[in-house]
């Protein structure tokens, strides 16, 4: 699985269809990409001095933007110039289970000097991303994760097609990351790291020209640790067309809700001068960017016709469901008192003070070497989730997309499919998918720190 040798390819550039987004070379002859994860300085602040200490994909924050269409591959030879190993996970993609990305799992990492190609079929269209995931809690907040984006020829005509990661830092005094604060013991135990300081694209409050009267298409990503992101567009009226890259039933909405992982897609007219964003989750509106009409950039011709999609495939049939319960448990303020870690059954403080595990999925610390289920090639599945913690998860399931089932009718379950749903404290949840997909997936929460410390186990499908 390790791919060590390369022939040099003299790349061309592409161009990057999205704001502020860098373009990445491709090879000519065999369509490969190439990343290198590394050191580098990001201009977070705005103010020149740059973050030193932040760790990218080719030395771009965010990593360069990856886009093929539908039935294609995606080929990319990913070269580790850290000092620590690392690998990449290509989150919602219904990937073969070998390019995956889990170091441990689906590969050996990637050593510090080495490369390794991932082949990844892309099946279905939609907004993705590609992150670290080998101590993802820090590899990821340092920067090293990028969009991915499958084009389709029933997309909808827009003329212009945004791509916006979303990202809170945590900085210190000097504007560096805060060192210091990776692996405490509170951030893992509560929400996990929320930063203070928040970047579309790697810039603080970006601003974007767009044609007067143009129909956009917005791509919102989460790319944060562990920060619910609730996104308010004023200005325009924002139509909902998918989620977490797949179709659902169109909806008018202000207000956009994302989860760490988490995707939105947003059809909008804009007929005003400008359309402004702001993240409203503290309560207190804070700029997230700005889309500005500019009239040098000349008229727009497409016409804006009703926006006419698929509809999401209905849910599989459940007359021969295999119900998985997973009750989740742990963290400050929960009911966890002991858990099973490597065999034995610890006390919840000896599990924290040596070991930094503090959730567990039906009374076991969840890691790699611990399987939820072995289910069957074509098996219908259902996870019954019930997060019995005091703190929000976003659960998230690789190789797989899911319909999500709720009792509560206020929690807006979605008309379409995701990879990653936001299971609210107390509540309840089962995700429903069609086990079509061998091999060893991950199920964890997306608060990565929660991963980290034992959210997370295998499905064995075979």
């Amino acid at each position: 699985m390790q791919r060590r040798d390369f022939l040099t390819i003299a790349a061309a550039g592409v161009t990057a269809a999205s704001l502020n987004l860098p373009a990445i070379g491709r090879a000519n002859a065999s369509d490969l990409y190439r990343l290198k994860a590394g050191k580098a300085t990001a201009n977070l602040i705005g103010d020149g001095t740059g973050s030193k200490n932040c760790w990218l994909y080719n030395a771009s924050c965010p990593g360069p933007l990856l886009r093929r269409r539908k039935g294609e591959m995606l080929n990319v030879a990913v070269t580790n110039d850290l000092s620590t190993p690392t690998t990449v996970h290509w989150h919602g993609i219904r990937n073969i289970n070998e390019m995956d990305g889990v170091a441990h799992l689906t590969q050996p990492p990637i050593e510090p000097g080495e490369t390794f190609l991932y082949e990844v079929p892309l099946t279905e269209s939609g907004t993705y991303w590609y992150h670290a995931h080998t101590m993802s809690w820090e590899q990821v907040a340092r920067g090293l994760y990028g969009p991915l984006i499958i084009d389709d020829d029933d997309d909808p005509a827009v003329n212009h097609d945004f791509t916006l990661m979303i990202d809170d830092w945590r900085l210190d005094q000097d504007g560096q990351i805060d060192d210091a604060s990776f692996g405490s013991l509170h951030d893992w135990s509560h929400a996990g790291r929320f930063g203070n300081w928040l970047t579309v694209n790697g810039t603080s409050d970006p601003a974007v020209s767009a044609k007067p009267g143009a129909r956009l298409r917005l791509r919102l990503i989460s790319a944060a640790n562990a920060r619910i992101f609730k996104i308010k567009i004023d200005g325009a009226v924002a139509t909902l067309i998918a989620e977490d890259g797949a179709v659902c039933r169109a909806e008018q909405i202000e207000v956009v809700t994302l989860a760490p992982g988490q995707r939105a897609d947003l059809i909008i007219d804009m007929d005003g001068d400008s359309i402004i964003l702001q993240d409203v989750s503290t309560g207190t509106p804070y700029p997230a960017g700005r889309i500005i009409a500019d009239p040098n950039l000349g008229q727009a011709e497409i016409s804006k016709t009703p926006i006419n999609l698929a509809a999401p495939p209905p849910i599989a049939d459940l007359t021969a469901v295999k119900v998985i319960d997973v009750h989740m448990q742990g963290g400050a303020m929960g009911n966890l008192t002991e858990a099973i870690f490597n065999g034995d059954k610890l006390p919840l403080g000896t599990l924290a003070r040596e070991h930094k595990k503090l959730w567990a999925f039906n009374g076991i610390v969840g890691d790699y070497s611990q399987t939820l289920a072995e289910i069957q090639l074509g098996q219908v599945v259902a996870l019954d989730v019930f997060n019995d913690t005091a703190w929000p998860h976003a659960m998230h399931l690789h190789g797989h997309h899911f319909w999500v089932l709720v009792d509560d009718p206020t929690a807006g379950a979605p008309s379409g499919r995701r990879d990653t749903w936001l299971i609210a404290a107390g509540s309840r949840a089962r995700l429903v998918f069609v086990a079509d997909n061998p091999g060893l997936w991950l199920f964890h929460c997306h608060m990565l720190e929660h991963a980290a410390s034992g959210m997370g186990m295998v499905l064995a499908v075979s």
